[in-house]
């Protein structure tokens, strides 16, 4: 019977001891779990928000095109909420804020490259965006002064370059290339491109080509048709070159060298999304360049280079 009663004792001291020290019994967790519960309900809820208006934001891509006077005409990317991001912005306030939306750029089915031969006036007609275009045969005296312009601006511009004009001044060509700006090839010899043979055409795109890539170590991929004289073989030789072929859509018509003001105020009224603006190497374009700028930036266009302004980015 005292034995009996030794193991009964020892049962209850065993059954009080594990009660006592019971590692599943903790009376915080019920709060913490009722924290952690109302954290994820409030993420449920601006998550599922955020979640169900974002089709009222997104922006559906644009396909390139060719119109029917502007000819080939880049896409535009679309625009889609990123969820997730959008909720890391907000959580901290825990309110929907339109914004803090994050978006990710979703590209159009249809590119440039996917368009038949045809040549390019302007970038996206909804793009805000202008792009300076130098044509370059002539004006070397002129060039450092527009290049110190434009690095003073952080604006970077395109020069079309004539293939014998590089032969001929190579360290303007490389200081070019050095400040990035975009070089492109503006023929050999400025012909009327429209009035050679198409072995001829060729031969004075790729000739350029040459020249410029032992200058800088780059290919071109844009080519501006002196005088802007083209006809569909000219388009089709700069495409068989991999090149597209570029105009314009606003001329200061500086080579006649008119006054800063007459020039100025020949583009004011002509600056449109997606323009691109036809200068040249002229005295007339390096003292009214910084006035050009500030211009086009008092109509709220940022100014890049043909590559920035015929890409689908926003």
């Amino acid at each position: 019977m005292r034995n009996y009663r030794k193991y009964v004792n020892l049962f209850v001291f065993i059954l009080v001891l594990t009660t006592a020290f019971q590692i599943d019994y903790n009376p915080f967790t019920i709060n913490f779990a009722a924290m952690e519960s109302q954290v994820i309900n409030q993420k449920d809820a601006l998550y599922q928000e955020i979640k169900e208006k974002k089709d009222l934001f997104s922006v559906e891509p644009q396909d390139a095109y060719i119109d029917r006077v502007w000819k080939k005409t880049a896409g535009r990317n679309g625009l889609e909420v990123n969820i997730e991001k959008s909720y890391e912005k907000m959580k901290e306030a825990g309110t929907f804020d339109e914004s803090k939306l994050v978006f990710d750029q979703i590209p159009p089915e249809i590119s440039l490259k996917d368009l038949d031969g045809s040549p390019i006036y302007r970038g996206h007609p909804e793009k805000d965006m202008v792009a300076f275009l130098i044509n370059v045969s002539w004006g070397e005296e002129h060039i450092p002064e527009m290049l110190r312009i434009l690095k003073e601006n952080q604006v970077k511009a395109t020069f079309f370059i004539e293939g014998k004009w590089a032969q001929q001044n190579s360290e303007i060509v490389k200081m070019i290339d050095e400040q990035d700006h975009v070089i492109g090839n503006h023929a050999y010899n400025h012909p009327d491109m429209a009035r050679l043979s198409n072995q001829a055409m060729v031969e004075q795109i790729s000739q350029t080509n040459q020249i410029l890539s032992a200058i800088t170590g780059k290919e071109a991929k844009w080519f501006a048709p002196p005088s802007g004289s083209f006809n569909d073989q000219v388009v089709y030789s700069a495409e068989s070159l991999n090149m597209e072929t570029i105009l314009w859509t606003v001329d200061t018509i500086d080579w006649k060298n008119p006054s800063v003001s007459v020039m100025i105020n020949r583009v004011k009224g002509k600056i449109h999304p997606g323009a691109t603006i036809l200068m040249h190497p002229t005295a007339s374009t390096a003292n009214g360049l910084e006035e050009l700028i500030q211009l086009v930036r008092e109509n709220d266009y940022r100014l890049g280079t043909i590559d920035m302004l015929l890409s689908e980015e926003r």
